[in-house]
């Protein structure tokens, strides 16, 4: 993301419409942008063994993870390479975790975004990530327009890779203990 820190008129082009960070409703989630009462929650999930094992993320105490989550809160808008969006995942009132959309490139044949998604171990196994996911890859392909969504997956993150399947991503690449899976925008 070293380049996002560069100021945006020395970042290039712009996507013809920026995309504001919406709130997602699903049957069962609202995705939402972050907030910063959401930090003891957030401290929880992004300090779990099981989320660790499966991010780049290193181990923060509670002061470095609020700071995490203050930056989090601004990653609202889609406008150029290398911009983030970051929404909450909410059940029922709480936190359960996050899915992200990583714009990688805004040419309109070729736009491309990064998707991934974390959730909190407790809420394994119940469709909260398909749900939430399928819900981000619908507002990339239909609002932010975009062509090619891919997902990285740690190789022994067997649960996230079935994920990917089920959601119609195709495994394209293979890096070290890296996955890559793309999914198209099919009209």
């Amino acid at each position: 993301m070293r380049s996002s820190l560069r100021p945006r008129f020395l970042r290039g082009s712009s996507l013809k419409h920026t995309v504001q960070a919406p709130t997602l409703h699903t049957e069962r989630l609202v995705l939402r942008p972050h907030r910063i009462a959401d930090a003891a929650r957030w401290y929880e999930i992004q300090s779990s063994p099981d989320v660790l094992a499966y991010t780049s993320w290193p181990e923060r105490d509670a002061a470095q993870s609020r700071i995490h989550l203050k930056e989090r809160t601004r990653h609202v808008v889609l406008k150029q390479a290398n911009d983030f969006l970051a929404l909450a995942i909410e059940h029922d009132g709480q936190l359960i975790g996050d899915v992200g959309l990583h714009l990688r490139s805004i040419v309109s044949t070729s736009r491309t975004a990064e998707i991934s998604w974390i959730l909190h171990p407790e809420h394994y196994g119940h469709g909260f990530a398909a749900e939430a996911t399928s819900a981000m890859m619908n507002f990339a392909f239909e609002q932010v327009q975009i062509q090619f969504l891919v997902a990285v997956i740690e190789a022994p993150n067997a649960a996230s890779i079935v994920l990917a399947e089920r959601l119609g991503f195709q495994k394209m690449a293979h890096d070290g203990d890296s996955l890559g899976f793309v999914a198209g925008n099919i009209r």
